[in-house]
């Protein structure tokens, strides 16, 4: 399992974790969608760049406007894929906590190391009926300006983010090829990408603890 650092192209890679398929969804209006996107990203800025805050409490704040904006359970059953229907109940069970902790760490204690970050919207566009995609553009202090496109749908009811465009690149896609391989190279045995995935953690709760 990769172990993602906070450079522009591995601050990519995690944020493939974040995205996931549009299950159950409506139709998607833009101006709603481009509201939704501000918010949740003018929300991560305030947390990160807030000064009161140390840097548990920025994790925290980060974790919980997470966990507010994305569905991580039907993220993390996308991006397993054809395997949800070859895991156990108990795999699949330890898997979407694995999953969900993997990409709460990470996301959290990176984006909580950081002060200086600023968050702008750009262009939205209807992608299709049932999506939108509003452009962003990021920029963190002494490194270049990054865009990413977040994709937005309607999930019962409420917008979520269910993929990220960054250079091209289906992020969601891409983390699913990922999994796919680990499981692949060990016989299509489900444990190996559990082993993985504990393995990651376990890198996490030791960096956050350096």
């Amino acid at each position: 399992m990769p172990d993602f650092l906070f450079s522009r192209r591995e601050l990519l890679a995690g944020l493939a974790g974040l995205v996931s398929g549009p299950a159950h969804a409506q139709q998607m209006d833009i101006s709603r969608a481009t509201a939704f996107v501000g918010k949740a990203g003018q929300e991560l800025v305030n947390a990160i760049n807030d000064p009161r805050l140390n840097q548990v409490q920025r994790r925290d704040r980060v974790a919980g406007i997470l966990r507010a904006a994305i569905d991580i359970e039907g993220t993390g059953r996308f991006i397993l894929g054809r395997y949800v229907r070859q895991a156990t109940p108990a795999e699949l069970q330890d898997y979407l906590k694995l999953f969900d902790e993997i990409i709460i760490r990470n996301l959290s204690s990176r984006f909580g190391e950081y002060r200086g970050v600023r968050f702008a919207l750009g262009r939205s566009q209807q992608r299709t009926e049932e999506d939108a995609l509003v452009s962003t553009l990021v920029e963190r202090p002494n490194t270049p300006p990054f865009a990413l496109d977040w994709r937005v749908a309607e999930i019962a009811g409420q917008p979520r983010v269910v993929d990220m465009i960054a250079e091209g690149t289906s992020l969601r896609l891409t983390t699913r090829s990922e999994y796919a391989a680990v499981i692949q190279r060990n016989g299509g045995r489900m444990t190996a990408l559990l082993d993985a995935m504990r393995g990651q953690i376990a890198q996490l709760v030791a960096r956050e603890g350096a």
